[in-house]
């Protein structure tokens, strides 16, 4: 039986063009930090530290593993500069402009899955810190208080498309992966999620993201294969049906 709903947070609850905000987020946050570091320099050791993410291990959570990757050959502390990410996650990163627009009968799908019980849990990539994941769920005009779990880069210590990341969700729940449902479009990072035994929703509102141009991927980076595809698949309304049919079950 179904009790945990799991959703992508990007081009899932909320449309954007996210190669335009990743251009104007790395233009905003190194600024913020040019007095530390050239504004090249800075995009270079957030890329490396994010991609390091990929390699993670577990030992760690995702801001410790990111953070001591990103100060590698630095010599500043690292409780002292991510308090200045902390504050610029709060003061700057909202003011970034971005067009937006939700899939048609989100808040019809988040009322009807609250109206079951299910348990919602905000299942995005955990590479950025609570504050950012805030200001990008306030975009879709949804309460981050829906939500009994978000994963953020201080509770998880796996990332998308690592089957750990699903398995460590599951455990923080409290539910095994076979009760529980990923949402999301991407078929890779969100789609994975079968091969820990839940079923696969792949919204399709939504076209494939290629991150290339903004050096967010590597060649030494080995993504999964062998992804089953989803169990259901169509417009982010049809989750509706999808969730009432799989809590018979």
């Amino acid at each position: 039986m179904l009790k945990a709903v799991l959703l992508d947070l990007d081009n899932t609850l909320v449309l954007y063009d996210e190669l335009v905000f990743y251009e104007r987020y790395f233009n905003n946050i190194s600024a913020f930090f040019t007095d530390l570091f050239p504004p090249d320099e800075f995009q270079e050791r957030v890329v490396r530290a994010a991609l390091s993410l990929y390699m993670q291990n577990g030992v760690l959570n995702n801001r410790d593993f990111f953070m001591a990757r990103f100060l590698d050959g630095h010599d500043r502390g690292i409780d002292a500069i991510w308090h200045r990410f902390e504050d610029y996650y709060v003061t700057e990163f909202p003011k970034i402009a971005v067009s937006v627009e939700v899939p048609n009968g989100l808040h019809r799908v988040l009322n009807r899955l609250r109206e079951l019980d299910l348990k919602l849990i905000l299942a995005s990539n955990p590479i950025f810190p609570r504050p950012a994941l805030d200001a990008r769920i306030a975009w879709a005009g949804i309460d981050p208080d829906l939500f009994s779990f978000v994963t953020d880069m201080e509770t998880m210590s796996h990332v998308k498309p690592q089957e750990a990341y699903y398995r460590q969700i599951a455990t923080q729940i409290g539910e095994i992966p076979s009760a529980c449902l990923m949402v999301g479009n991407d078929r890779i990072n969100d789609l994975v999620a079968a091969k820990m035994g839940m079923k696969t929703f792949l919204a399709t509102e939504a076209e494939e993201v290629d991150y290339s141009s903004l050096r967010l991927t590597e060649d030494e980076i080995n993504l999964p294969r062998d992804i089953p595809p989803p169990d259901i698949e169509g417009p982010l309304l049809d989750v509706i049906d999808a969730v009432e049919q799989l809590i018979i079950i």
